[in-house]
């Protein structure tokens, strides 16, 4: 088993996946065991996950965010929206604009890494529709999409890109 710091290195943005291999139940079930375990504003979990593996689901919500054609052709498309209504009831204004939302993105944040350690590959969305999202996965009108990860096996291994040097974006003070 990998490292954490192994399993970071590791990740990659795949939009080519294995169309003959789906996800195994138990590695489904843990990848989204280590989103519950994020960490949340007041411990609240302000978000809901949605597991899409419905093809015409999977194409709909392709089609949602500008025909990213790779959403429909990996077997799973994890849906996750910021429960708006929940973390404003505690946190009132700003839990309802800021900690829903850094809630669901840090629950993404670790089923992309549990993705990683489980084998697999994924790719953050979040250039979509939301209304036509929140209507495709029946969201409630309490929860707002905000990010969408496509899961599966890859059928490829992008170069990593060049990324930034660390003091271009860390300031010790």
């Amino acid at each position: 088993m990998w490292d954490f710091f192994e399993t970071v290195r590791h990740r990659h943005s795949v939009r080519q996946y294995q169309s003959d291999i789906g996800i195994e139940r138990e590695k489904l079930n843990a990848i989204l065991e280590m989103a519950c375990a994020a960490p949340s504003a007041g411990d609240l979990q302000s978000y809901k996950i949605f597991v899409v593996e419905d093809v015409d689901k999977r194409l709909a919500l392709s089609q949602a965010a500008e025909n990213q054609k790779f959403i429909a052709q990996a077997p799973v498309c994890l849906i996750f929206c910021a429960d708006y209504v929940r973390s404003s009831k505690v946190y009132g204004e700003r839990g309802e604009k800021l900690y829903a939302i850094q809630d669901a993105t840090i629950a993404a944040s670790y089923a992309q890494l549990a993705i990683v350690a489980a084998g697999m590959a994924s790719t953050w969305v979040g250039y979509f529709s939301e209304e036509a999202v929140a209507e495709i996965v029946c969201a409630d009108q309490g929860s707002m999409p905000v990010a969408l990860l496509s899961v599966g096996y890859p059928a490829e291994l992008p170069e990593q890109k060049p990324r930034r040097r660390m003091n271009e974006m860390v300031s010790y003070i």
